[in-house]
Parts: C-alpha cells; sequence; structure tokens
C-alpha cells in the first residue's frame, strides 16, 4: 500500500516529460523513414506495454492501432505473436527485437535475438524498432510509477 497519491513524474518535472515526446516523435520519424508500417509502431507499443504491465498505454496504443485500421484479431493473439499465422515476417523479427530490448534483463539482447532481427530487418529498421522500443519502456516507467489512472 502507498501513504496516498503519487508524484506525476510528468508533472513535476514538466521539461523532462516533453523531452521524452519529442525523442517519441523522433522515433516516430526515423520510422518512417525506415518504412515500418505505422500499424507495425503500434503493435511495438502494445507488445512493449504488454509485456512491462502499462494498463495506461495499453489502452492508448489499442485505441490508435484500432483507429488506424487494425485488426482485433491480431491484437488479441499479440501475445502470442509467435505461434499465430497473422503477422508478416517483418513484424515478427521487429516482434522479437521488441521482446528481447524490453526483457533485456533476461539475458540481454542474445545474438539469436539480434541476427534473427537482422535476417529480416535493414539495420535503419533494427535502430527505429529499438528506438521505439526503448521510448515505450520510458512511457511505461513513466506511466507505471506515477499510478495514471486506468478507468471508467
Amino acid at each position: 500500500m502507498t501513504r496516498g497519491s503519487r508524484v506525476n513524474i510528468g508533472e513535476e518535472h514538466p521539461t523532462a516529460y516533453k523531452a521524452l515526446i519529442a525523442l517519441s516523435m523522433e522515433a516516430d520519424k526515423n520510422a518512417a523513414a525506415a518504412g515500418l508500417d505505422p500499424l507495425l509502431v503500434e503493435l511495438i507499443r502494445i507488445r512493449t506495454s504488454q509485456l512491462n504491465g502499462c494498463a495506461f498505454c495499453l489502452r492508448m496504443h489499442t485505441r490508435d492501432a484500432l483507429k488506424k485500421g487494425e485488426d482485433p484479431d491480431r491484437i488479441a493473439v499479440l501475445p502470442a505473436w509467435a505461434e499465430a499465422d497473422y503477422f508478416s515476417e517483418t513484424e515478427r523479427a521487429a516482434l522479437r527485437l521488441t521482446e528481447a530490448v524490453t526483457l533485456v534483463s533476461d539475458g540481454h539482447v542474445s545474438d539469436e535475438d539480434y541476427d534473427a532481427a537482422a535476417d529480416v530487418l535493414t539495420s535503419e529498421q533494427i535502430s527505429a524498432v529499438t528506438w521505439l522500443t526503448t521510448v515505450m519502456n520510458a512511457f511505461n516507467r513513466v506511466a507505471i510509477t506515477s499510478r495514471y489512472h486506468v478507468g471508467h
């Protein structure tokens, strides 16, 4: 139990939060320049947030993905992407790298995971996926630590 409400670190240090937003916008530009589909960008954000258990970001990016035309079935099976036929080779490579980067404390980004991504993705795409994942992990930590409200 906590002693009360949490400090909203984005409000407490707004310049740091604005810098994170600017970094996110730059990561988006890089992803587009690398040729990553906008729906894949949202899947990366959703998968990162699933792994981190960030309800606030899950709700936001699931809604964003649906607005952009993502298939609800793909979102539903995203935690089991490796077993589903819904995802392209590019998406699979990006999701595998996303998981490895997000779970970096579980053995770092292994050569096996990195090489699997490099077999499919260009160096520009590997970098873009890594930046998108890094930024999403940061947003998850802000929202989780600050206990952003999720509810009706």
